[in-house]
């Protein structure tokens, strides 16, 4: 793992947390030279998604005032243009099974907040909990179960960001999904199965007992990242959707098999091009 670069953690004053995220904002701005109001962030196997973008920038995460690097996607952020629409891309994100604390990896979103961002939308890799679900289908998230040991807004809080106790009952806003599910409906011919992921903490990949509480506990998808940059998007205010590609089958217990990580990648890989590009381009576009 690379070494760390001002790294952030819990002790930080609310106000040196804030200096930080606007201090790498500002650095972005003069970077690309373009304002932006709505993002992507891509997760693994999602690099395809960039296929038929005009990309017109691209900065490491390495690159960024108080921000470290991702020790296993890629990490960079893209000024990218899609269709007649501009768009700020984070090409990879950052784990806490990479051994980052929560403010370190919710701290791109404190970025994307202070550039302006109002809607953002994510991918990720998930495992497929619900019976119903297959591998290479794309699943719209309508809510979360966050079973993370550490929560993002623990410690002291900002009211720059949001405030001390946000609501969480539309995290995923339907107006949102709305829009999503008319976008695929017209690139695709039919809408998307809406689902609830769940947040664990990796590296590991769940046990056969792991999978079958979490259906029992109402969840659909499973997956090592995304319920805590959800969080802190709800608690900037920002509007947020999520896409999970299924890349592998985890319920019922008779029904798992050994997964690698390859065999993730390579499935999230090809849903990425076929599915993800044309529902993201029809609603940058629409």
């Amino acid at each position: 793992m690379e070494s760390r670069k001002d790294p952030l953690d819990h002790y930080l004053s609310p106000m040196d947390y804030y200096n930080a995220a606007e201090s790498a904002a500002h650095f972005l701005k003069d970077q690309f030279q373009k304002d932006h109001d709505i993002a992507l962030i891509i997760g693994s196997g999602g690099e395809r998604l960039l296929d038929n973008m005009d990309i017109q920038k691209r900065i490491p995460f390495s690159a960024v005032p108080h921000l470290v690097a991702a020790t296993y996607l890629k990490g960079e952020w893209i000024s990218a243009r899609v269709g007649n629409r501009s768009i700020l891309i984070l090409n990879g994100r950052l784990h806490y099974y990479e051994g980052y604390s929560m403010q370190e990896v919710t701290f791109p979103i404190r970025i994307l907040k202070l550039l302006g961002i109002t809607k953002l939308l994510m991918t990720n890799a998930a495992g497929g909990l619900n019976p119903n679900y297959e591998a290479g289908e794309v699943v719209l998230v309508r809510d979360h179960i966050n079973l993370f040991p550490e929560h993002p807004l623990r410690g002291a809080n900002d009211e720059r960001f949001g405030i001390r106790f946000p609501d969480m009952s539309q995290a995923y806003p339907q107006e949102l999904r709305a829009e999503i599910q008319k976008a695929a409906k017209h690139s695709l011919s039919h809408q998307l199965k809406e689902g609830v992921y769940v947040g664990f903490q990796g590296p590991s990949l769940e046990t056969p007992a792991e999978y079958k509480y979490l259906n029992i506990i109402g969840g659909d998808l499973v997956g090592m990242s995304t319920v805590p940059e959800v969080i802190i998007a709800n608690h900037c205010g920002i509007q947020t959707a999520v896409l999970s590609v299924v890349t592998n089958v985890c319920y019922p217990p008779e029904a798992v098999t050994e997964t690698t990580l390859e065999e993730v990648v390579e499935v999230a890989d090809r849903v990425s091009g076929k599915v993800l590009g044309p529902i993201i381009s029809t609603l940058l576009n629409s």
